[in-house]
């Protein structure tokens, strides 16, 4: 197994659940259940990137190492960036990304994400994906899709549904009877489509070398229009890979009802 760090970057401020670092789930801070499922991969170093004195404090009370970042960073990456600068990591180096909001992240997948990455000695970065659920998922903008080459490089990432089944998007014209056969013949395509599309997992694994690149590069077009960071890196010319997950989180805590759900969950598997 090729070595590799990991990196939780944590912040207090969230939109729609405030504190949810420090959220208590099953008896334990939400941050303490990622940083166990973390150090029960095969890194050889676990880290939280923080800005707040509050999850330091807490970080360090159930033995994590910390580091204390910059407030201004807009994204976990820029904070991660900023910890492998500190720490002066290799430009080769693989760090990996497990977000704060993941209590239930599996350890293989953690560990599949940064082979991925090693696998491949031109690409800078990896991160996974899999089958879309539901019809209702490929057009979901909340969930983020991903199309790659046969080779498993990463082609595009998108809010809208992608990719797009052409015959089953054109309008029904002329006759009745097209109608009718449009509709027929739209149906099997929208299955061979779920057959193929697949959904964005958010973890990844960086090379120092570009994690650097990415953090002195400002927003670019597509970035900016879709909300996802990491056209960025396409956008840059690195060669990013996906590949399916071995594993995957039941679920990421975003709201209250998301928390108490997790909890169940946990105390749960905790039995």
């Amino acid at each position: 197994m090729t070595s590799f760090r990991v990196v939780i970057p944590a912040r207090y401020d969230s939109v729609r659940l405030p504190g949810k670092a420090l959220l208590m789930l099953a008896g334990k801070p939400m941050l303490q259940w990622v940083h166990e499922r973390a150090c029960a991969s095969q890194a050889s170093e676990v880290w939280v990137a923080t800005d707040d004195d509050r999850i330091e404090k807490a970080a360090q009370g159930f033995g994590a190492q910390v580091v204390l970042t910059r407030r201004e960073h807009v994204s976990g990456t820029d904070r991660i960036a900023e910890v492998a600068r500190l720490r002066a990591w290799p430009a080769d180096a693989i760090v990996v990304n497990v977000q704060g909001d993941e209590p239930l992240i599996p350890p293989a997948a953690i560990d599949q994400v940064a082979q991925l990455l090693a696998s491949d000695p031109h690409a800078g970065l990896a991160t996974l994906a899999a089958p879309l659920r539901s019809s209702r998922d490929l057009v979901d903008p909340n969930v983020v899709k991903v199309v790659a080459d046969k080779d498993g490089r990463a082609l595009y990432f998108s809010r809208a549904p992608i990719p797009c089944d052409r015959d089953a998007a054109l309008p029904a014209r002329l006759t009745q009877d097209r109608d009718s056969a449009a509709s027929q013949n739209g149906h099997k395509l929208s299955s061979d489509l779920l057959a193929v599309a697949r959904r964005h997992i958010g973890i990844y694994a960086y090379r120092v070398a570009a994690l650097a690149r990415l953090s002195t590069t400002v927003p670019t077009p597509l970035e900016s229009l879709e909300r996802l960071e990491q056209l960025r890196a396409l956008e840059s010319g690195l060669l990013l890979r996906v590949a399916d997950a071995v594993a995957l989180s039941p679920m990421d805590v975003n709201t209250a009802d998301d928390a108490r759900a997790a909890a169940t969950m946990l105390r749960s598997r905790e039995r």
